[in-house]
């Protein structure tokens, strides 16, 4: 198999994706969220700053600095559009950390 033929397998692959109720209930909450450009900008926010809490906090002080994060956004979080879009990201990332480590185990790589 060459190279073109992996890329059009991976295209396959990704078009089977799309096609699943997690992807497109992903789209469906993402585009709800977006048809508010405020609310869209704040849950960003909200992202990139549970990312770099969960990815620059010592792991000894992660729980309680999550922890009250959490508690800070709690009332944001009640709104179901965002809700609904985060829970919506958690399942479709989760199914391709699933897909992705299916494909690995399948390879020889360490």
């Amino acid at each position: 198999m060459n190279n073109e033929q992996i890329r059009t397998a991976a295209k396959e692959y990704a078009e089977k994706i799309r096609q699943t109720d997690v992807y497109r209930t992903y789209c469906r909450e993402k585009d709800r969220l977006k048809a508010d450009p405020e609310l869209f900008a704040k849950v960003n926010e909200y992202r990139r700053n549970t990312y770099d809490l969960q990815n620059n906090t010592d792991s000894d002080q992660l729980f309680d600095r999550m922890d009250a994060y959490e508690k800070e956004y709690e009332s944001f979080r009640e709104n179901p559009l965002v809700e609904n879009f985060l829970q919506a990201e958690l399942a479709f990332c989760r199914m391709i950390q699933e897909l992705n480590v299916l494909v690995l185990d399948h390879l020889d790589f360490e």
